[in-house]
């Protein structure tokens, strides 16, 4: 078993990491947001506008406090390329949450906030003896990241702001069996490091009938140090070959620039409509670095050669009554994974979601949310000739992927 495989397994968390267009993380920071497609960049629709565009936060009327919860159902299945029976992952469910309270004078110009959020965390389990059992079995991934946040009314119409994001806390635990199940698997578990970046907007809302936002998410490294190798059951004539117990792994998550308008034809509809370029391209290589020899070797690199990609998101809502707001959406991204470089932790591929939404406001101060995302990654299939070509047969499996994700979310929200 070549080191390559090992370093498959570990693109598991490189690849579900980077989530804003493509990879197999949804983006899920906001619980009115979501049944809208994911719109948010050029609406000031609540709290979570921190997250969207910090320069949108100033013109949220309401102070308030919000939480949400969102759980992820996916269904993956593969077919490897000279046939056999198609593999699913077992059933499973992970639940990204998101946290918001703002603050400020009521008739001030400016607000500030903090955000709690988890925009990465994934859990995949292929079924047993699959055709890439040596390169991944499961994954089960989970982050929070911190952001608070300024943002200040320049004039009625035009206001800025900006927020520190920090990556909190994190942890990744992978598997793979080595050869043969009989010859034991294993198991990468590691934290990640705290890091920081920043997230900032603008917001300018010209007439009653007419908004515009522009946010920026920048760069951030994604790192674990000394994270454990675990190795279970081996043979001892394999034993000298996995001498590794730690590694170190960095993944350079790309910017996020985005481009949101909002259209309100009359005062119960509102429309909203958004553009994001990820420049996934920074991330070219996966390069992990062992305390001791796997397979003769401490260091190993295996190539990703993303591309940067567009996600565009389209989403209105309407105030049927005072209290009872609808919501639908849809959005369409495109991958970042160049043909013949697709890996099973991330079997991503152009993606069409579906949302729908419901508010219910009880008097002033209360209300909940209720959104559902209906996610469709297209059917990808790549070939041993392709993994040939592209010099990527080690660590890649000819076959075919198939995933849809099904997101339920619940929020609360009280405003003071």
């Amino acid at each position: 078993m070549n080191l390559k495989h090992l370093l498959f397994a570990g693109g598991a968390l490189l690849g579900t990491t980077a989530a804003q267009a493509g990879g197999f993380q949804l983006t899920l920071a906001g619980q009115k947001n979501n049944g809208m497609g994911g719109v948010g960049t050029g609406l000031a629709l609540d709290q979570a506008a921190m997250f969207y565009n910090p320069g949108a936060l100033a013109m949220v009327r309401e102070r308030g406090v919000q939480i949400g919860v969102n759980a992820t159902l996916a269904r993956q299945a593969f077919r490897a390329q000279y046939g056999g029976a198609e593999r699913q992952l077992d059933n499973t469910v992970s639940t990204p949450f998101n946290f918001y309270a703002g603050f400020g004078p009521a008739e001030g110009k400016w607000k500030a906030g903090i955000g709690v959020y988890t925009p990465f965390g994934s859990r995949l389990d292929y079924a047993d003896n699959w055709e890439g059992r040596t390169a991944l079995t499961s994954i089960d991934l989970k982050s929070i990241f911190v952001q608070p946040t300024v943002s200040y009314a320049v004039t009625d119409q035009l206001s800025i702001g900006a927020g520190l994001v920090v990556f909190a806390s994190g942890s990744v635990n992978l598997q793979r069996d080595i050869q043969d199940p009989a010859q034991g698997s294993i198991e990468l578990d590691g934290s990640s490091d705290t890091k920081l970046g920043w997230n900032a907007g603008v917001f300018f809302k010209p007439s009653d009938k007419f908004s515009l936002g522009i946010s920026h998410r920048s760069k951030m490294d994604a790192v674990v140090t000394g994270g454990d190798v675990i190795i279970n059951g081996v043979v001892s004539s394999l034993a000298d070959r996995f001498a590794a117990r730690k590694f170190d792994v960095t993944l350079p998550l790309p910017a996020t620039t985005t481009i949101g308008f909002g259209v309100m034809p009359t005062e119960k509809l509102t429309l909203g409509f958004d553009v994001n370029y990820a420049t996934w391209s920074r991330y070219q290589e996966l390069v992990f670095n062992f305390d001791a020899p796997i397979n003769g070797q401490t260091v190993s690199r295996s190539r990703r050669e993303y591309q940067d990609a567009l996600t565009f998101r389209l989403g209105g809502q309407y105030q049927v009554t005072d209290g009872l707001t609808v919501r639908l959406g849809g959005a369409y991204d495109q991958t970042p994974v160049k043909d013949g470089f697709v890996t099973p932790e991330t079997p991503d591929n152009d993606r069409l979601t579906a949302t729908a939404g419901v508010s219910y406001k009880f008097g002033e101060r209360f209300g909940i949310d209720v959104s559902a995302q209906y996610v469709n990654i297209a059917k990808r299939s790549q070939t041993q000739e392709d993994l040939l070509n592209n010099g990527v047969a080690n660590d890649r499996v000819a076959g075919t992927y198939k995933t849809i994700a099904v997101v339920p979310g619940f929020g609360l929200n009280y405003n003071f």
